[in-house]
């Protein structure tokens, strides 16, 4: 295993030399979201993989967040913003290699303390508006041309 670091948008890789890129919580900082995710697409040799978990729209555009870090809002994305964008590189992936955490450091009013004392159940998923989303995403075997 070699562990290396690089400017996203400008990967310092050769072309489909790659076979796994994690990315955690990295595109709700980046401004030129679809310039580094066809730099992982790239360097990620067919067949590869893309570890994808990152915070979304909901959670990045509440007070707390709002109040305590600075983010380029007007890229944001929604969790299906978000895999709309990872389908539209090229990217595969079905229902299973998806999943939406909902953890109670995530939640906007109240941190899930009304869900936590019982005083409100909590929303399935596709009741509510997520705020973080997961996704292992493979690049085609056949990429299409880039």
């Amino acid at each position: 295993m070699e562990l290396r670091g690089s400017d996203c948008a400008a990967l310092q890789f050769e072309d489909a030399s790659v076979d796994m890129v994690f990315c955690h919580q990295t595109f709700h900082h980046l401004v030129e979201q679809d310039k580094a995710l066809a730099e992982f697409w790239r360097v990620l040799k067919p067949g590869g993989y893309l570890l994808f978990a990152e915070s979304t729209e909901a959670y990045i555009d509440t007070w707390v967040i709002r109040w305590l870090f600075r983010h380029p809002m007007h890229v944001q994305k929604s969790a299906e913003g978000y895999l709309d964008m990872l389908r539209q590189q090229g990217f595969e992936f079905g229902a299973r290699n998806v999943s939406y955490p909902y953890l109670w450091w995530s939640r906007s009013s109240d941190f899930g303390l009304l869900e936590r004392f019982g005083l409100r159940k909590p929303k399935p998923v596709g009741q509510r508006e997520e705020t973080l989303v997961n996704v292992v995403a493979r690049k085609p075997l056949q990429a299409h041309a880039e």
